[in-house]
């Protein structure tokens, strides 16, 4: 299993409407960076969602239920299926991230722009004790 981090516009899409949905469609990644993260994607593994603009917070965690596919109205992009697992117990500033050194070297902190991103182990079980939860 492998730890991802999505970002996304809770104002366009959110994780409380992922919550919502019970299972929904991630699409509209167009950088190449990004789906090139997409193409390494598994059913099963789980990401952290991150609500960019004025909240820049990690706020929950779902699972990817599908493997990438072609999107059929993109040529070139990719699709999954994501389902929402459980919300954490306090979002994760991008401010307190950004403050601990330990994260310096993640794309988070290094690539501002990158919308799917790989999670090193001990990020996630590090991002998870700030928020107050166990890790799953």
């Amino acid at each position: 299993m492998a730890y991802w981090l999505m970002k996304t516009e809770p104002d366009e899409y959110s994780y409380f409407d992922l919550e919502q949905a019970g299972q929904d469609v991630w699409d509209g990644v167009k950088n190449f960076a990004a789906l090139k993260n997409m193409k390494n994607m598994r059913p099963g593994d789980l990401a952290f969602i991150y609500h960019t603009g004025k909240e820049k917070s990690v706020i929950g965690i779902a699972e990817v239920v599908s493997a990438p596919y072609p999107d059929p109205s993109q040529t070139n992009l990719l699709n999954i299926r994501i389902a929402p697992k459980y919300r954490l117990n306090h979002p994760v500033p991008l401010a307190a991230i950004k403050q601990d050194h330990g994260f310096a070297g993640w794309e988070l902190v290094r690539l501002p722009r990158l919308s799917v991103m790989p999670v090193p182990p001990e990020f996630w079980m590090k991002i998870h004790h700030m928020a107050g939860n166990p890790p799953s």
